[in-house]
């Protein structure tokens, strides 16, 4: 079961604009996070929650998707998230930026299968303008955005398939969005003989 939660945790890009998502359901993919592991156990991190309309228009206007396909503009008008969870850092707590982005990778992660679990999806955003979405939210200046993630229930199908000639560049055609992955057997390092 957790493998197959796993292969539906993909980066989606196309949302149902009819499926909402509740400060509550996002406070609670927040609380699995909350109980993950985090270094030295200084839990700097924090989350900002966005799910009122007109704000999580104003984010998506600040993040930018897909870099590896610029000739599409995603997500496609009327197809963008319907939440946002904005993870930021408390630098009264620690202000080196740098060293908690495993910390950001484990919530991250566990907030995007959190909401897979709940039959909703995601995309980890990492490219977006700060200051602008500090503008937006109005969070005290302590407090620094790392990562976004955009939640909604997914409208597109991705589909993982081998990575061929080691090319690993996602794509798209009309029927799905395509993740090269490598075999298991090319990214296990094994001892070498003496």
């Amino acid at each position: 079961m957790f493998k197959d939660l796993v292969i539906k945790n993909r980066s989606y890009r196309a949302f149902d604009p009819n499926e909402k998502l509740t400060q509550e359901q996002l406070t609670d993919f927040v609380d699995y996070a909350r109980l993950t592991p985090s270094s030295v156990n200084m839990q700097p991190l924090k989350y900002y929650l966005s799910y009122e309309e007109s704000e999580v228009s104003e984010i998506l206007k600040n993040t930018f998707w897909a870099k590896g396909l610029p000739e599409i503009n995603l997500p496609k008008e009327n197809e963008g998230p319907q939440a946002f969870i904005v993870i930021v850092q408390d630098k009264s707590l620690n202000d080196n930026l740098n060293r908690f982005q495993k910390d950001v990778g484990i919530v991250a992660q566990t907030i995007l299968l959190a909401a897979c679990e709940a039959g909703y999806g995601g995309c980890m955003i990492g490219s977006f303008l700060s200051d602008k979405i500090k503008e937006i939210t109005n969070i005290p200046d302590h407090l620094e955005p790392l990562l976004v993630i955009a939640l909604g229930k997914p409208m597109e199908r991705i589909e993982i398939v081998e990575v061929v000639e080691n090319k690993t560049k996602y794509y798209r055609d009309e029927n799905a969005h395509y993740v090269p992955k490598r075999a298991l057997e090319d990214i296990i390092v094994l001892k070498k003989d003496k």
